[in-house]
């Protein structure tokens, strides 16, 4: 294939990454975004298979089957509730790309560039591999709080800005040595110590990130993926890497910014540290009677109300509730009853985690809001429904200026005639934060398996 078909193809598989992106905006145009990007995805391979640049087609095509058959495996046997799990760890899979493509740039005997040329792709090559390295690093430490293996609490050093400040310009000291050794061949050592504290630093910023900031630390490995990618781009002179780098990099920022806002956080917070790092005030203690209700008192409650929110938490992914629900929606809306869905910026694991799995049970669109949609209209409902959520609908973060929690907007359920929270325990959520909530005179409590309690529930609806 000619340089010019190539480059042709790239530009067409980046047009069809943009309207990927701008499918993904929305929930009804998403499933023609992915199809999008699948499309541009499957051209960009096909030409760089066929560009002029492959000379080992053999070894070229076990990547590929090495690769195509861990991502079909992982398709087929990764539960939704591993969806941000798997995120995380597939942004690693892209960091440690990008910086064994700048080892290999950075040996590569070939190459024929000299003077400010040569200074900038190595220039080039040492930030690609900091970014990598830092990405690969951290993403693992977000995969490992994600699934349970690593505390999901923040783990905090003494010290530790210095530490991270320090480790910040050592890069820069390295960078300095590296660039000079590469004229007298001593190089490698300064690159392989970078590498060495970019890791190091992966690991410290996102172990320092505690549990409820953990759909933006997704967020933001993700746009850090985006850069490395980019960076690779640039080392290998490939315009089609730069610009979907530059587009996954760029959204993954926005995004990470758009989710601070409505955290009432600030994005250098994050990753100074997780909520409450900031306060040596204790939050208060929760105190009160719990009420307990079963499934047919609930049921009850639901057949003598009108205005009816479901606000769904990591609990109803760990559950797999989400196909009972939306029988339960369709059975209440079919009695004349306003069903509608209230989503967090941040339930779940990852963004979006919560509207991904509705759309799996085939909840409709339209009675999906999100926070600031829905918020003010809870005065007015009449049953809401808490499935698996806790810390998203935590009163402390409104009214208890030392929670941990503090300043992050909630959903306001308890505003309502009454909440009905589905929980297996007492237990507080990812951010260790005991919830007010659930001793609230309007509150009452459907202890035991989600997907359990709402089938007895749904049973108790039609009898």
């Amino acid at each position: 294939m000619s340089h010019g078909l190539v480059t042709m193809s790239y530009i067409a598989a980046s047009i069809l990454f943009i309207l990927s992106l701008s499918g993904l905006s929305k929930q009804d145009t998403s499933r023609r975004g992915n199809y999008f990007g699948m499309a541009g995805m499957s051209i960009a391979i096909i030409a760089t298979v066929l560009g002029n640049n492959v000379h080992s087609y053999a070894i070229l095509l076990v990547a590929l089957l090495i690769g195509g058959s861990i991502g079909a495996r992982a398709a087929a046997k990764v539960e939704m509730t591993q969806m941000p799990e798997l995120v995380a760890i597939m942004h690693s899979l892209v960091g440690l790309a990008a910086v064994l493509v700048g080892y290999a740039n950075f040996m590569d005997t070939t190459s024929t560039l000299v003077g400010v040329e040569k200074t900038i792709h190595e220039l080039e090559i040492y930030i690609g591999i900091f970014i990598g390295a830092v990405t690969c690093s951290g993403s693992v430490i977000a995969w490992g709080k994600l699934c349970g293996k690593i505390t999901g609490k923040p783990v905090l050093l003494p010290a530790r800005h210095w530490l991270n400040l320090s480790l910040f310009v050592l890069t820069f000291f390295f960078g300095h040595l590296f660039l000079v050794g590469s004229e007298t061949g001593a190089a490698l050592i300064p690159l392989l110590v970078m590498t060495g504290i970019a890791l190091v630093f992966g690991v410290h910023m996102v172990m320092a990130i505690g549990g409820a900031d953990m759909p933006v630390v997704v967020s933001m490995l993700n746009s850090y993926s985006g850069w490395a990618a980019a960076a690779t781009g640039f080392m290998l002179n490939n315009d089609l890497l730069i610009v979907t780098g530059a587009l996954v990099g760029s959204s993954g920022a926005i995004l990470s910014y758009i989710m601070c806002r409505a955290m009432n956080r600030h994005f250098l917070s994050v990753i100074a540290g997780g909520f409450g790092t900031a306060s040596g005030a204790a939050a208060a203690e929760v105190e009160g009677e719990v009420f307990p209700i079963d499934a047919e008192e609930t049921a009850q409650l639901l057949k003598e109300s009108k205005n009816i929110v479901i606000i769904p938490g990591y609990g109803m992914a760990v559950a797999q509730a989400q196909h009972t629900v939306n029988e339960i929606t369709k059975l209440l809306t079919s009695q004349g009853k306003k069903v509608r869905f209230a989503i967090h910026p941040v339930a779940g694991r990852m963004p979006g985690h919560m509207n991904v799995l509705l759309a799996e049970a085939k909840v409709p669109y339209d009675i999906v809001f999100e926070m600031e949609e829905i918020n003010e209209d809870f005065p007015d409902v009449d049953v809401s429904i808490v499935i698996g959520a806790n810390d998203i609908v935590n009163p402390s973060a409104l009214d208890d200026p030392n929670s941990p929690i503090a300043g992050m907007p909630v959903l306001e359920c308890w505003k309502g005639a009454t909440t009905i929270v589905l929980k297996r325990s007492m237990a507080s959520g990812y951010a260790g934060v005991g919830n007010p909530l659930f001793v609230h005179e309007n509150t009452r409590m459907l202890f035991g398996d989600a997907n359990d309690r709402l089938q007895a529930l749904l049973k108790a609806l039609q009898a």
